[in-house]
Formats: C-alpha cells, structure tokens, sequence
C-alpha cells in the first residue's frame, strides 16, 4: 500500500531501509499555512503528507534532498539542520508570516549488501537480513530459483554473467559470496579484492576451499591488504551445523555483528561533528 501519511513513509522507509529526512515545521509566527508540529517525509523519488504547499515546501524538498545526497546545501554532512522561512514575496508567498522547519536525515547510510546464489543457503539467509535496515542485491544467473514474492528491499538482478556485477557495486557494499559453481565463486572474489573501496568479501566453503583460494589469489598478485577483506570461510564460527539455515543463521550473526560495530563507529563520529558543529541553523 503506498503512503500517503509522513509516519506511513517512515514506517515504509525503515522497513525498505531507504534513506529520507522528516521535514517539520517546529515553531509559526503570524499567519502561515500549517501548523507548529506539520510534518512531511522526502525521498530521493518523492515527497509525502505536506507542510504547507507553495514555494514554502517546494524549497523544503530541494533542501531534503541536498541533505540526503550530501550536496553544497548539505554540505557540512549533518543529520539535523534548521531553517528559517520568512513567507514574504522573496519566498513567492504573501502570508506574512514565518516558520522555522527542521530536517532530519535517516537511514542516509543504510547498507548496500550483494549477496551472489540463489540456492538453498542464500534462499534460508535473504528472509532473514531482509528484516534489518539493508539494502540487498540478489544475484544469480538463474532466474528461477529467486524466492517470491521479494521483500521491499531486496532487488533482484538476473546475470548471465554475475562477476561482471562487481564492478557496478557501489562504493562500502558487503559481498556475500554463496554461489553453486566454485569457479564462479573464486572469478567473483577475484573481481572483489580488485576494488579496495569493497570492504568486506564473504565467501562461502569448507577450510580446503579457502586455503586453495588464498594461495590462488596469492599467486595472482593479491597481497596481505587486499586478502584482509576476504572473510572465508563467512560466518559466525560459534554457530555449528551444516544445514541451510544453520550456514544462513551463521552468516546473518556475522553480518549483524558488522553492522553494530559500523553503527558504533558511526555514533562517535556523528558525536565528533555534534561537538564541532552541533545543529545547523540558517536562515532563508
């Protein structure tokens, strides 16, 4: 169902861990066109519920969406930002009030994860990260095998050739390596270690395969660096068994341990900009 309330947004945005920002209108003077406590939620693609209409709102989205893209309006990268708003004629509006509106950003930096295979692990797995703040890329050669219908936030994409997705794959996405086809796995993991700006590379397989993967890419060029990011077997070791779901609980244990500690790392930084910055506020 498509929403057309700003908490029916947020509640959609959370669950499809896409970013926006909630537009609100936190304090009125005089005459103006909504209420003290008017919210709206913006995305990259829409604008939903309102503040007011006019140039008012028409300028709230376009700051929204600086800030989700982290533009020279956004330039300082903050989460949180007030403006001011006289509604005189350099606004396009005659009210002659004012209004200061304060934007929050959220989910800005949900994670991108790619997960390559379609077979009984990755069908066990995808249910399960589908559930947290992610964004998934699903991809196999084979389109039959996919699970339907798809959760909101996960994307689908069928590849003849899926290693050629890697060098597509935006900059800090997780690869979780879970293909049927050995060769396909190492011409994957290859591709993977070529771009240092994909930080983790998850691979699946017993210790044999890892070893003879190492060495391989070892003999490639591939130095102590790159090998870093290469997590192989994938998964939390503590969690034993060898059946799907048991391999997926493993695999989504390491993954939400990653993603707590990316959320703390993120914490104290935002807590650094807090202590230099704190709240944004301009006047328009």
């Amino acid at each position: 169902m498509k929403a057309s309330t700003w908490y029916e947004a947020v509640a959609q945005c959370q669950q499809d861990g896409a970013p926006y920002v909630i537009v609100t209108v936190i304090s009125i003077a005089g005459s103006t066109p909504r209420e003290a406590g008017s919210k709206m939620v913006v995305t990259d693609a829409q604008s939903i519920d309102t503040i007011g209409g006019g140039h008012l709102e028409f300028d709230a989205i376009n700051t929204a969406r600086e800030m989700l893209s982290g533009g020279t309006r956004g330039k300082n990268n903050t989460s949180t930002e007030i403006r001011s708003y006289p509604l005189s004629s350099k606004l396009g509006q005659c009210c002659g009030g004012a209004v200061k509106v304060l934007f929050e950003v959220c989910n800005r930096h949900a994670q991108h994860i790619a997960i390559f295979g379609a077979g009984h692990v990755a069908k066990a797995l995808v249910p399960i990260l589908a559930q947290l703040p992610l964004r998934i890329s699903w991809i196999d050669s084979r389109e039959d095998l996919f699970s339907h219908p798809l959760p909101a936030n996960v994307k689908m994409v069928v590849e003849e050739a899926p290693e050629t997705e890697v060098r597509g794959l935006e900059e800090n996405t997780w690869l979780v390596i879970l293909t049927h086809d050995h060769q396909l796995d190492y011409r994957i993991t290859e591709q993977a270690l070529k771009y240092p700006a994909l930080p983790f590379v998850g691979l699946i397989g017993s210790q044999t395969k890892a070893k003879r993967f190492i060495t391989k890419l070892e003999h490639r060029g591939f130095d102590e660096n790159d090998l870093a990011r290469l997590a192989t077997p994938i998964g939390d070791t503590s969690i034993p068994g060898k059946r799907p779901i048991e391999v997926a609980v493993s695999i989504a244990s390491q993954i939400i341990q990653r993603l707590h500690a990316s959320e703390d790392n993120n914490q104290d930084t935002a807590v650094t900009n807090a202590d230099r910055f704190n709240t944004k506020e301009h006047n328009v």
